[in-house]
């Protein structure tokens, strides 16, 4: 199968954006009101994108956005970003936050390149997605999430994640990202571990 490189190119932006945010969490150089006033300057810029051609947004877009969403909601992806980051430190302890927030940087990605390029089985729940895509993602999840939680919660947790990834969910209508929906899991499933087990 050819090599894609725009998708690539995608997914490395969304590990190295995953991989800053967690590193600047980590060592305590913002916090959840800066990834808030980013996430509300996001979104700005998103509405106003629809409108004008700013030079920097506008090359960025055109680099790293799916052409049918620069016209819809440009910048979709790296707002949904923030708001799963948000979300996840909102509602957990900090190290179950940034745990999410490696599977959603490592597995979401690679789930999609492996699928992208070597996936040959259908994912049953998903016709779209592959299985080998979700198992690489399940896996590269779970070593970046045990940086921040035990190998046990690290593991179940990257596993139902990416096994929820493979689900659509629908609010009026429209699929909740992923970007979303994962981190939400991920900090969902570590949390009830730590008070049940």
């Amino acid at each position: 199968m050819e090599i894609n490189k725009f998708e690539i190119r995608r997914q490395a932006f969304h590990i190295c954006l995953g991989l800053t945010i967690v590193a600047l969490l980590n060592y305590n150089i913002i916090n959840s009101l800066i990834i808030f006033i980013v996430l509300i300057a996001g979104i700005i810029l998103s509405i106003l994108s629809k409108k004008y051609k700013i030079p920097v947004i506008q090359q960025f877009l055109n680099i790293f956005e799916r052409k049918e969403t620069i016209d819809k909601f440009p910048g979709r992806g790296t707002i949904a970003f923030f708001i799963g980051c948000l979300l996840v430190l909102q509602l957990f302890e900090k190290n179950i936050a940034l745990a999410s927030i490696m599977i959603l940087t490592f597995g979401d990605s690679f789930s999609h390149l492996v699928g992208w390029h070597i996936g040959r089985r259908k994912n049953p729940l998903n016709c779209l997605k592959s299985i080998e895509g979700n198992v690489a993602g399940a896996i590269a999840g779970f070593i970046g999430a045990m940086f921040f939680v035990s190998p046990l919660y690290a593991f179940v947790a990257s596993f139902t994640a990416m096994a929820a990834e493979t689900i659509e969910i629908k609010m009026q209508e429209r699929i909740v990202d992923d970007n979303i929906t994962v981190p939400l899991v991920a900090g969902t499933v570590m949390h009830l571990l730590r008070i049940y087990f």
